[in-house]
């Protein structure tokens, strides 16, 4: 996106010089499912992002027009507590959650556009909330810090938009930076940027172009049955508030007391945090090899034992497996389909595009969309 060219669209529809920002979608290398059990995340945040530019105005109306949905909305702050079921709940959304904290915002224009594709499970919710927080916040020249900004956001689409997310989306968004990776701690928020410059490896992103209903739906059963798990191993650990706090030892002593897909939920979420603990160490040592091996396990533990993976997600990660040049492969993001992450030699990534794509488009029938992205600076003003 050229960023004249922006300026020139919101000329267009608008009047006024806007100031221009930016927010990064994200893919999550490893870490799945651990988020809303208190557990470890290691995602980053990609080259495409949601930009909002944005003009003040006195009226105390958002005026809000989506390049890509052909689309402007009107809102009005004064009557601003409930969602509509739209894409600009995600703009309301925060527009609401900044009044509640005490910004009291004027009206405005803005124009939105964005990079990330919607519905691959890339964040694009995530991006387009970040860089609307930091537009809104603009208009009244007040500041957040990063933390702040990613719980606002968060409380935006848990209470406004009514998505019962955990905080790794919004946080990545806020806390991306270039060259490197994040580890994250979901209950602390305690986080450590980790070095995975591009000379040496590519991460690949390939979209199943398929994404179940059953999603949402799974999703509030895992966590039920994640729940179910804590509660009852509570009894022989009292300390115990979440699945992060039982050890792989420990779980095996008293694992034969869960029934099957209890046991089965608990046994990914405990060794995905142990996985991804594992490949901080790795990367740290520059072990590539090993940190491919670990997104491999993680991908086998999402369809064994969580199951939340589909054929289209098996099949994608098969293909990649089969190429030349693939360390590791695997579902990202909530799973019954979306897309694969792939950690890959800089060298093998054009025949692993063309490959991957030919294989997957032969064996299904579907043209996947292939990202090949490094890891990018989060929310900023684009200046």
């Amino acid at each position: 996106m050229d960023r004249k060219q922006f300026i020139k669209k919101f000329e267009h529809h608008f009047a006024g010089e806007p100031r221009l920002f930016r927010a990064p979608g994200r893919v999550n290398l490893i870490g799945e499912h651990t988020d809303y059990n208190d557990g470890f995340v290691f995602p980053m945040a990609i080259e495409f992002y949601t930009t909002v530019a944005i003009v003040p105005t006195r009226d105390r109306k958002l005026y809000i027009r989506s390049e890509n949905m052909d689309e402007l909305i009107a809102i009005d702050l004064d009557d601003n507590e409930e969602r509509r079921n739209h894409w600009s709940d995600y703009v309301s959304g925060m527009a609401w959650a900044l009044e509640k904290e005490g910004f009291r915002l004027p009206g405005a224009s803005l124009l939105i556009e964005s990079e990330v594709p919607v519905g691959a499970g890339l964040s694009s919710s995530a991006a387009l909330e970040m860089a609307s927080a930091l537009a809104l916040l603009s208009t009244v020249g007040g500041e957040l810090d990063s933390q702040q900004l990613a719980l606002l956001g968060q409380r935006a689409e848990n209470q406004f938009v009514g998505m019962n997310c955990g905080i790794m989306d919004q946080f990545i968004s806020v806390h991306g930076k270039k060259d490197h990776a994040l580890f994250l701690d979901c209950r602390t928020l305690d986080y450590e940027l980790v070095p995975l410059k591009a000379d040496r490896v590519r991460i690949v992103i390939c979209n199943t172009m398929v994404k179940h209903e059953l999603g949402a739906s799974e999703y509030n059963k895992r966590r039920a049955e994640c729940e179910k798990g804590v509660e009852l191993m509570s009894a022989d650990y009292p300390g115990i508030k979440a699945l992060r706090d039982v050890t792989l030892k420990q779980f095996e002593k008293v694992q034969h007391k869960l029934p099957e897909v209890v046991r089965r939920r608990c046994r990914h979420v405990i060794t995905e945090d142990e996985r991804t603990q594992a490949s901080i160490a790795a990367l740290n040592d520059e072990d590539l090899e090993e940190f491919g091996r670990l997104m491999n396990a993680s991908h086998d533990s999402l369809r064994d034992d969580y199951e939340v993976s589909c054929k289209e997600l098996d099949l994608m990660v098969d293909i990649a497996r089969s190429q030349p040049g693939v360390l590791g492969a695997r579902m990202t993001g909530g799973g019954f389909g979306g897309c694969t992450v792939n950690l890959i030699w800089a060298d093998a990534v054009d025949d692993f595009v063309e490959d991957v794509a030919r294989e997957y488009r032969e064996s299904i029938g579907l043209q996947p969309a292939i990202y090949i992205s490094v890891p990018s600076d989060g929310a900023h003003e684009w200046i």
